[in-house]
């Protein structure tokens, strides 16, 4: 209480704003007690399978004359876009499977490209080999894109704490 010249002034109200709650928590990654469907390890590991497919291209392109061309560094994209995608996925990181997907398309259009290019060319030993190498990347791209994939690396929501119930003496 303020005491001006003598006289006592009753308490002044505290100006204060509205009332903020509490901030947030943090954004939990994974919900409480949430196992790991099995589509999204075979996701992963299929990303994983992707990614070693780009690594032995890279050699096979490497291997007759050795050092970093364009083509190779060209090739370093995709094969961290994919080991970051089947990373996501695995730990069940908001849109992981997007990036999963994305890794797994671009290597499965490139050698459905070689594929189609041998068969123009008539074929022989090297087209089974080429269809072959569509496996790692169409079941990637195929369970990334599957409905759990999608549901374990959905963006979640915060939610807020309950509030606890006001009491009359609080209601004023």
């Amino acid at each position: 209480m303020a005491v001006v010249r003598g006289l006592r002034s009753a308490p002044a109200r505290t100006r204060t704003g509205a009332r903020r709650p509490p901030r947030p928590d943090a954004l939990p990654q994974t919900p409480a007690g949430a196992r790991r469907p099995r589509p999204a390890s075979a996701a992963a590991a299929s990303g994983v399978l992707v990614a070693a497919q780009e690594i032995h291209l890279a050699y096979l392109l490497w291997e007759p004359e050795p050092g970093w061309h364009w083509y190779l560094v060209a090739l370093a994209l995709p094969i961290a876009l994919a080991v970051l995608g089947a990373a996501l996925v695995w730990r069940g990181r908001p849109r992981g499977w997007q990036v999963l997907a994305a890794a797994a398309a671009l290597p499965l259009l490139g050698v459905l490209g070689l594929a189609g290019l041998f068969a123009a060319l008539g074929g022989g030993r090297a087209l089974p080999w080429a269809l072959l190498l569509l496996v790692g990347p169409l079941a990637a791209l195929v369970l990334a894109t599957r409905r759990p994939v999608r549901e374990w690396t959905a963006p979640r929501r915060a939610t807020r704490r309950p509030r606890p119930p006001r009491t009359a003496a609080r209601a004023r």
